[in-house]
């Protein structure tokens, strides 16, 4: 069937933006097309530094022809009702239609009138140009005298289909059978029908590969290979890669040579500079152990040199050199200047115009690191140095010129004027985890400051009301919090999060009563509401990572409902949950709960009060009431201890041996007695069972 060939070309596009335009391009393509009655076999979209493309297979060279129903007057209508329905239905008499019975309306005049199928290449004519006009592009430019916004001047557009060009124009750029290569190497122009004449056009003689995951394998794979020719090896950066892939569209790697003398610098900061400034790759010796930098680089050029890349290499080398000169001077700079003398400087720094400076906020930090200390097994004054120090090399001249380096430049830093390893390392590590893939901290010293510097800025903006609101979060407090839910986890930390968040607010609230001139808070008046809108979010940030996990949102909930603030044994307890839910005996358990639940509700509602109390066996009751009697009594205070014990697996053990009395309960026995006494004792026997069960979970919020 017939293709459609669709290409953008432009000047340069931003590499950060090429790969989600493709994708655009793609959605809108297909929306317009399946809109039009015109659904393609497939649809693949490419991108590179200044084109998009997109390739149809699989369309019909003209839309289905439709029948649509023209609805008219009712029988008997007056003449003109029936002259506009003839007009509008395009029928020359009344006999043409037909009457049919519609409900509310009575016998009406029905015409099917058939529409012809409109020609593809008239569909793709018109959409095209809509497309391109209402394209949404992050940054986007105007350029001579006309209105349309794209975002780099665009130059050609070709667009065939079946083979023939599909003619329109926009902003006088007419539609075309012809595209550009490299610029250099390869420009043309080349004339081209189908997709494959395209795509081999372009890499034999245009000399430029379109598929974005084509040029990354090209680059990774060269990478590696010239680092292996010198027993180095490439230090991997995925979204390094991902951007060097959109600024070359014939990418050449080329392994160059950096000054010996600047591997005295911290590799981070090596790696940064080549990062971040230069697009470089940087490379290791493993030779020399773990993490030791070569004194080598890999640059992405975007033609064939003839000398092999000798010189582009010398070029990029020279400019490195540069580069890392100004990084050597900032670290020698900072070196000269202990960490601890800066911490009077974080005044100057305003954390946020209600909560202070940086500097209130590390003194927050060292009383909050003090308290947590003990939970954590960390030392408390470690804790409290290694929080003073934290935010101190945010006044660095290295941080202030690579701030993604907070923290590890603290560490060194820390290292050098002869700390504690423990409060080194803290220091670096108390901004984790940054995200889904950043590791918890690894010490107890760096534990306990990690979760002081993440409750201190959730309670603060809480006191403010700063929270988060739909999907606006500017001060990170989801990920905030979801740090401080995974490094209690992943450490096992038993921290009850009720007086962890009292503890804070305390701190927050005596730091800003002893401000002098300092704007009140009123925390002392909105505590509660504090407390409780704190809660409810931890909450939310466990259920995400659990369900992240695979547990059951109602499970959660049913745990939740409990009103435990430990962490962990929430964590032990929904997975014990589970697991016993997953048996038959848990299944069953649960379905007699819920009748227990309801017979209950239903009852206590009807007679105003509860019926929670000791059942018992009374004479002449079945064998099944003396039964789930004395299972009861076993079952419970079994459970009870297990609980105690935190054996959450042996309490749904003890409460799974209830099964079978409780579905021979329901079987034989009538739970609303025409004794009033006997109706009581079962009623609370129900009771028990609702209680029994309640003290694991509110079973009441698992469904099933």
């Amino acid at each position: 069937m017939p293709q459609l060939l669709l290409e953008i070309l432009s000047e340069e596009i931003p590499a950060r933006m090429q790969a989600k335009a493709e994708g655009d391009l793609v959605k809108a393509l297909m929306d317009g097309l399946t809109a039009a009655g015109l659904m393609p076999e497939g649809i693949k979209g490419f991108s590179g530094p200044r084109r998009l493309v997109a390739v149809v297979e699989g369309l019909p060279v003209k839309s289905a022809d439709v029948v649509e129903d023209v609805i008219g007057p009712k029988e008997g209508a007056p003449d003109a009702a029936i002259q506009g329905f003839l007009k509008k239905a395009g029928l020359s008499d009344i006999s043409q239609a037909h009457v049919h019975d519609v409900p509310k309306k009575g016998r009406v005049y029905v015409a099917h009138v058939r529409k012809s199928g409109r020609q593809t290449a008239d569909v793709i004519a018109v959409l095209v140009p809509q497309i391109i006009r209402g394209f949404h592009w992050p940054k986007s430019m105007r350029w001579g005298t006309g209105d349309l916004r794209w975002v780099r001047p665009i130059s050609r557009i070709l667009c065939t289909f079946d083979a023939e060009v599909v003619p329109f124009e926009i902003e006088g750029i007419r539609s075309g059978n012809e595209t550009e290569g490299h610029r250099v190497m390869g420009r043309g122009p080349f004339k081209v029908r189908r997709f494959d004449d395209y795509a081999d056009v372009l890499k034999n003689k245009g000399r430029v590969i379109i598929d974005r995951d084509e040029r990354k394998e090209i680059i990774l794979t060269d990478a590696k290979q010239l680092c292996a020719a010198q027993n180095l090896e490439l230090v991997e950066d995925i979204g390094l890669l991902e951007e060097v892939a959109g600024l070359a569209e014939h990418p050449v790697v080329i392994i160059g040579d950096m000054d010996k003398s600047f591997l005295d610098l911290p590799p981070e900061v090596i790696k940064l500079s080549m990062r971040t400034h230069q697009k470089y790759f940087a490379v290791r010796d493993p030779a020399k152990g773990e993490g030791q930098l070569a004194p080598k680089f890999i640059v992405v050029a975007n033609l064939d040199a003839a000398d092999g890349g000798k010189k582009i290499a010398e070029g990029n080398s020279r400019v490195l050199s540069a580069r890392l000169n100004d990084a050597r001077f900032f670290w020698d700079n900072d070196r000269k200047v202990s960490l601890e003398s800066r911490f009077e400087k974080l005044g100057n720094i305003v954390f946020h115009e209600k909560l202070g400076t940086v500097k209130a906020k590390a003194e927050r930090v060292m009383e909050l690191a003090r308290r947590v200390a003990p939970k954590v097994d960390a030392d408390p004054t470690q804790a409290d140095r290694a929080a003073k120090l934290a935010k101190c090399d945010l006044v660095s001249d290295m941080v202030g010129e690579f701030a993604e380096l907070e923290g590890v430049m603290g560490r060194y830093y820390a290292t050098l004027q002869k700390e504690p390893q423990a409060v080194a390392d803290a220091v670096r590590d108390h901004y984790k985890p940054k995200g889904p893939g950043d590791t918890v901290p690894g010490g107890p010293v760096g534990t306990a400051v990690a979760l002081a510097d993440k409750l201190d800025t959730m309670v603060g903006f809480w006191a403010i009301d700063e929270k988060p609101t739909g999907s606006k979060d500017p001060f990170a407090l989801r990920r905030a919090a979801l740090g401080f839910v995974r490094i209690v986890l992943e450490n096992e930390l038993r921290l009850g999060l009720i007086d962890t968040l009292n503890g804070a607010l305390q701190v927050l609230e005596v730091q800003n009563l002893g401000a002098e001139g300092a704007h009140s808070l009123g925390i002392h008046e909105k505590w509660a509401d504090i407390h409780a809108s704190l809660m409810s979010f931890f909450a939310d940030r466990l259920k995400v990572h659990l369900r992240e996990q695979g547990a059951r949102h109602d499970l959660i909930d049913a745990v939740f409902a409990l009103g435990e603030d430990d962490l962990v044994l929430i964590v032990k307890r929904v997975e014990a949950l589970g697991e016993f839910l997953a048996t038959e005996d848990g299944k069953n358990l649960l379905a007699g709960y819920k009748r227990a639940a309801n017979i209950l509700a239903i009852e206590e509602k009807k007679d105003g009060k509860s019926y929670s109390g000791q059942g018992i066996s009374m004479p002449g009751d079945p064998p099944e009431v003396d039964a789930l009697v004395s299972a009861l009594g076993r079952a419970a205070p079994e459970a009870t201890s297990a609980l105690e014990r935190e054996d959450f697996a042996g309490a749904m053990r003890a409460l799974s041996r209830l099964r079978g009395p409780v579905d021979a309960y329901f079987d034989k026995v009538t739970v609303n007695a025409d004794v009033a006494d006997v109706r009581v004792n079962r009623l609370r026997i129900l009771s028990q069972i609702r209680d029994a069960l309640g003290r694991v979970a509110d079973f009441s919020k698992i469904e099933g």
